[in-house]
C-alpha cells in the first residue's frame, strides 16, 4: 500500500487509510456516526493542505494527526457517552423501561470498517481489543487530550516525543498525562490488550446461537458468568445476576422467543443482529445483541434496539424471509 505523502498522493491514497482513521476517531468519540463525519472532515483537511505535506511521516501518521485534532474539536462541543451501567444504578425486572437520546450511548461498530486490513496479525488483535465497548466506555471518562495521548501512545505506539508534536505541547506533559489516563483506565478495570478470538469462544458464538433460537433459558443462563449484565440502549434500564437475568428472558423478555440470529463483528466482540418473529411472516430486525467475553463465559449482554441506524451500518437486512 502506498504510504508517502507527495504531491503525487491521490484522493484514492488518502481513502485506503479509512478504516485505520475510523476505529481511531470511533475510539475518540464512542460513536460510529461520529468517527464516520470526522474521518470525512479529515480527509477534506487532508486533501486541501496535501501539497503543503513535506513527507517527514507516512501519510497513515499525517492523517491520524489530523483525524486528532478533528476529535478534540468535535468533544470541546458535547458531553460524552455512556453505557447504561454507568448513568443509574442496577435495575430490577419490574422497572420502568426509559428511553434516553441516542446521542447519550457509546455505539457498537462493525470491525470491519474500523480494523484495517493491511494489519499484521498481531496489530489487529491490539486494534480489536482496543475497538471493545468496556474499553471505548472507560475512554470516554478521560479528559479529551489525555484521551488523545492514551491512544496514540497506547494503541498506536507513538513515541512521547512524536505525540508532544502532534498535540504541541511538551514531552513532560504527555508523559504526566497517559501516567493518569493509565491510572483513570485500572480503576475502571480495563486497559488495551492483545486477545484474538479463541477456539472456546468460537464455540460459545454457536452455543449461544443454538440456545437463543431455541430460547433454551437453562442452556442461554449456562453461559452467563455469574455477575453478568443485561443492558438494551436506549433503555436505561440495565440488570445484573444470573437469578434476575433469567427472570427477565423468561419473562418481559420472552417475545424474543422464536427468534433468528445473523452473526456479524461488532466492536472487537461476538455479535448478532436479531430478528424476532413477524406476526405478517418471516422475521423483523430487532436488536443487535453485543456479547462480551471472558473465557468461554458471558459477562455482558447487550440488545442495541436502534436498528434502524445500526443494521445498515453492518449490511444487516431490515427482515427475513420465511
Amino acid at each position: 500500500m502506498k504510504d508517502v505523502a507527495s504531491p503525487r498522493a491521490t484522493a484514492n491514497d488518502l481513502e485506503q487509510h479509512r478504516a485505520a482513521l475510523t476505529g481511531h476517531c470511533y475510539r475518540m468519540l464512542g460513536s460510529a456516526a461520529e468517527a464516520d463525519d470526522a474521518v470525512q472532515e479529515t480527509l477534506v483537511r487532508a486533501w486541501r493542505a496535501l501539497d503543503r505535506f513535506e513527507g517527514r511521516s507516512s501519510l497513515r501518521t499525517w492523517l491520524y494527526r489530523i483525524a486528532t485534532r478533528v476529535c478534540l474539536d468535535a468533544l470541546s462541543r458535547r458531553s460524552r457517552r455512556a453505557r447504561p451501567m454507568e448513568l443509574g444504578p442496577m435495575g430490577t425486572v419490574d422497572d420502568v423501561l426509559v428511553s434516553l437520546p441516542g446521542e447519550q450511548w457509546v455505539e457498537p461498530i462493525p470491525d470491519a470498517q474500523a480494523l484495517p486490513a493491511d494489519a499484521d496479525p498481531y496489530e489487529r488483535a491490539s486494534l480489536r481489543e482496543s475497538i471493545r465497548l468496556a474499553f471505548v466506555a472507560a475512554l470516554q471518562h478521560l479528559p479529551p487530550k489525555q484521551r488523545a495521548v492514551l491512544l496514540l501512545t497506547e494503541v498506536l505506539g507513538w513515541p512521547a516525543a512524536e505525540v508532544a508534536g502532534s498535540l504541541e505541547t511538551s514531552v513532560a506533559a504527555v508523559n504526566s498525562a497517559l501516567q493518569r489516563a493509565r491510572a483513570t483506565l485500572a480503576s475502571r478495570g480495563v486497559g488495551p490488550g492483545r486477545a484474538p478470538l479463541s477456539a472456546s469462544q468460537s464455540q460459545l458464538l454457536e452455543r449461544f446461537v443454538d440456545a437463543f433460537e431455541r430460547y433454551d433459558i437453562d442452556a442461554l443462563t449456562n453461559l452467563l458468568h455469574q455477575d453478568a449484565t443485561l443492558s438494551m440502549p436506549p433503555y436505561s434500564l440495565w440488570l445484573r445476576g444470573l437469578p434476575t437475568i433469567r427472570t427477565w428472558l423468561s419473562g418481559r423478555g420472552a417475545g424474543c422467543r422464536g427468534s433468528r440470529l445473523v452473526p456479524t463483528a461488532a466492536s472487537g466482540s461476538l455479535a448478532f443482529g436479531q430478528y424476532r418473529p413477524d406476526p405478517a411472516g418471516g422475521h423483523k430486525a430487532w436488536a443487535l445483541i453485543v456479547l462480551e467475553t471472558a473465557g468461554d463465559q458471558i459477562v455482558g449482554l447487550n440488545s442495541f434496539l436502534d436498528t434502524a441506524a445500526l443494521f445498515p451500518r453492518f449490511g444487516l437486512p431490515p427482515a427475513l424471509e420465511p
